[in-house]
């Protein structure tokens, strides 16, 4: 007699001591849809409080003007998205903020910055930041690009807990996404962050015109790096007047919340993020990411340059379905 959630010919994770394979991973992905949600949850309650979901909160410090040309980014100074480029936050701003997001119940601040890297000039006033944060009693991670391992170092030293860096999809799609960067920087960049001693936080954005291999191939990246990362967000492309895939189709829901499922199982120990796209999302639809693993959204109305889920809405959405917020 089979397991629940296993078919005939089908192991749900690799031999101990084995990597991942995408024949592997795949076969967890097409389980049907019961059995995949089953064996996720039964994975989740391993690891977490089932009904308890992590909050974090993203604040914009330095917007536009990027010189990457990332094809779903508003930020990219390659395409014309009437965003205003900004300098860099001053500390005072930053800290009011993330004064609001802790009152407002989240535990992670998280700081992103449109650059392709940190110049020297902006390290100093970076690890001011990071310190004012933390001295708030919050969780910091930021975004900021690509790292030296230098960087890196310096920004444990100040104390910085994450470090945010997503391969956004498969290694063969990559070229098709972003043209000034390989997917190989991305992983020296996690590379860099794992050896300074942060923990990593990557994922992936569906939607970018990928196909379902590319998804699967994308989390055996992430759950076969030296560590998995601690954090994986999964985003949902919101398409941006203006950049390449502004006329990009929206992923099945049940397709996404397969990813969801598949990233939990493959990666027990992480939290696994809903992040960019949840405005497009059903209240059932968020509610079946939660089922499958999800133990962490952003809050706050606004995500970098685009629109998320108001405090009252996500509100309801927990009293709903009676989790609690940590």
């Amino acid at each position: 007699m089979l397991e629940m959630g296993e078919q005939a010919g089908v192991t749900t994770a690799p031999a101990a001591g084995s990597a991942w394979t995408y024949e592997t991973a795949s076969a967890v992905y097409r389980l049907p849809f019961n059995d995949l949600l089953f064996k996720a949850q039964s994975v989740h309650r391993e690891h977490f409080d089932p009904n308890r979901v992590q909050l974090s909160k993203l604040l914009n410090i330095k917007a536009g003007g990027c010189p990457e040309d990332c094809g779903y980014c508003s930020q990219s100074s390659h395409h014309k998205t009437g965003l205003v480029a900004s300098k860099l936050m001053d500390v005072e701003t930053i800290v009011a903020e993330a004064r609001k997001a802790k009152d407002a119940g989240a535990t992670r601040y998280c700081m992103g910055a449109a650059w392709r890297n940190p110049k020297p000039r902006d390290m100093d006033a970076i690890v001011e930041i990071v310190g004012a944060v933390k001295a708030l009693g919050l969780e910091t991670c930021m975004t900021l690009g690509m790292l030296e391992r230098e960087q890196a170092d310096r920004l444990s030293e100040a104390g910085l807990d994450y470090y945010n860096h997503n391969i956004d999809t498969s290694e063969r799609y990559y070229p098709k996404v972003t043209s000034t960067r390989g997917f190989s920087d991305r992983l020296e960049t996690l590379e860099h962050v794992r050896q300074s001693g942060m923990k990593v936080c990557c994922g992936g954005i569906l939607g970018l015109g990928e196909t379902e291999r590319d998804r699967v191939e994308m989390l055996v990246t992430l759950a076969n790096l030296t560590e998995p990362p601690e954090s994986v967000p999964i985003n949902q492309l919101i398409p941006i007047p203006g950049t390449p895939l502004a006329d990009s189709k929206r992923t099945d829901p049940i397709e996404f919340v397969r990813i969801v499922a598949l990233a939990r199982i493959m990666m027990p120990k992480s939290y696994v993020r809903l992040s960019a796209g949840r405005t497009a999302m059903s209240d059932e639809m968020q509610a079946l990411c939660f089922l499958a693993g999800a133990n962490s959204i952003f809050i706050g109305d606004t995500l970098l340059t685009t629109a998320n889920p108001e405090d009252s809405t996500d509100r309801r959405l927990f009293d709903r379905l009676g989790l609690q917020a940590t």
